[in-house]
C-alpha cells in the first residue's frame, strides 16, 4: 500500500565532465502531496463551526399542561443545501407534531420511535412543535419534571402548582397570569411540584401524610426565597435597562402610544395589545419574550409580528440568532 509520505530518494548520475546531477522528480511529488495534505486540514478546521452552527435550536419553550402532558416548541437552523434532516425528539410518545419551514410553508415529516425525519425543501429555517408525554411523571400527589436539553429552555408550568424541589436553580423566573415560568440552562433538570385544581381545597389524608406535605411545601418556599435573591440582581440591571430605553423612545418621532394608535386605526385589538407592550418594554422586545407574554404558539405570533411590520408600525431585526421587534421611529399616517 502506497502511504502519503515516501522516502524520498535521489536519484544520480555523472555527466561528461564528472560533475554529479541529481534528480528531483520525487522531492517535487512529495512537497505537492504535503501541500494538498495541509490544505486539506485548513478547509476541514474552518468548516467545522460553520457545521456546528446548523441543526442548533435557536429557542426551546416548554409549557406544562395539568394533565401532566408537555407542548414543546422549538425553532431550528438548518442547512438550507440539506434536502432532509433528522430531529431527535424527546420521547416516543408523540402527538400533533407540526413542523413549517420558510415562508410558513408545512413540511412533511416521518415519525419513527424518537426522531422526526424532516424534508426541509431547502429551508433555512424550521418551527416544530409537538406535545409529548414521557417528561412527566406522578407518584402519588407528587410530579416530576424531568429533562436532557441540549440548550437554554423556558418552561411554564400549570396553575396552582407548587415547586417542592430542582436539581439546579433557574437563570430567571417569573409570574405569567399565576403560572411559575422559568429560564434553565441546558443540562439535565428535574422538577417536583404539586398540583391541585385548587390550592385551598382541604387535604384528607392521614396525619403523617400531612406533616410530609407540610414539610415538603415549606422546603418549597425557602428554595422560592433563595431563588428570588439570586435573581433580584439581575432585575435591578434589566430595570435600568428598561428605564434608559423608555427615555431613548421618547426621544423618537413617535413618543405616545396614542398617537400610533391615531396613525394605524385600522389595527386589530391583537395586534394593539402587542404594540403596548412593545412600547412599555421601552419599544424593543425579543419575539420569543412577545410569545412569553401572551402564551401564543410560535407560529401564531410570527404572523402577527409581520403583520405589525407590514403595517408600518414594527421593524424586525437579528439579534443573537433571535427576532428583535422594534417599534417604527419614523410612522407614516395610514390612508
Amino acid at each position: 500500500m502506497n502511504s502519503l509520505f515516501e522516502p524520498i530518494q535521489l536519484k544520480t548520475s555523472l555527466g561528461d565532465d564528472g560533475i554529479l546531477f541529481v534528480r528531483n522528480d520525487d522531492i517535487l511529488d512529495t512537497m505537492v502531496k504535503t501541500l494538498l495534505l495541509v490544505v486539506s486540514v485548513i478547509i476541514v478546521a474552518a468548516l467545522i463551526p460553520i457545521q456546528s452552527s446548523f441543526s442548533s435550536p435557536r429557542a426551546l419553550d416548554l409549557i406544562i399542561y395539568p394533565d401532566g402532558s408537555t407542548h414543546i416548541s422549538t425553532e431550528i437552523d438548518l442547512d438550507p443545501f440539506q434536502n432532509d434532516y433528522d430531529l431527535d425528539l424527546f420521547g416516543s410518545t408523540i402527538d400533533n407534531l407540526v413542523v413549517i419551514g420558510d415562508n410558513e410553508f408545512l413540511l412533511a415529516t416521518d415519525v419513527i420511535a424518537d426522531s422526526a425525519l424532516i424534508q426541509t425543501f431547502g429551508s433555512s429555517i424550521i418551527s416544530v412543535e409537538y406535545d409529548i408525554h414521557d417528561l412527566v411523571s406522578k407518584q402519588g400527589r407528587l410530579w416530576t419534571f424531568s429533562l436532557d436539553s441540549p440548550s437554554e429552555f423556558t418552561l411554564l408550568l400549570p396553575k396552582n402548582s407548587a415547586i417542592v424541589g430542582m436539581t439546579n436553580l433557574p437563570i430567571n423566573m417569573e409570574i405569567i397570569d399565576d403560572r411559575n415560568q422559568l429560564t434553565l440552562s441546558s443540562g439535565k433538570t428535574e422538577i417536583d411540584y404539586f398540583y391541585s385544581t385548587n390550592l385551598s381545597d382541604p387535604i384528607t389524608n392521614t396525619e403523617s401524610e400531612s406533616n410530609n406535605i407540610l414539610y415538603v411545601i415549606i422546603g418549597g418556599v425557602i428554595i422560592f426565597i433563595i431563588i428570588g435573591f439570586g435573581i433580584i440582581i439581575h432585575n435591578k440591571q434589566k430595570n435600568l435597562k428598561l428605564i434608559q430605553n423608555i427615555q431613548t423612545i421618547q426621544k423618537n418621532n413617535v413618543t405616545d402610544i396614542e398617537m400610533i394608535f391615531k396613525l394605524k386605526p385600522d389595527l386589530r385589538e391583537d395586534d394593539k395589545e402587542l404594540v403596548k407592550f412593545i412600547f412599555n418594554s421601552g419599544g424593543e422586545v425579543l419575539e420569543s419574550e412577545l410569545r412569553k407574554k401572551f402564551l401564543q404558539p410560535r407560529t401564531t405570533m410570527w404572523r402577527a409580528v409581520k403583520r405589525l411590520e407590514r403595517e408600518g408600525v414594527i421593524d424586525i431585526e437579528k439579534k443573537d440568532l433571535q427576532n428583535l421587534v422594534k417599534i417604527r421611529k419614523n410612522m407614516e399616517k395610514q390612508e
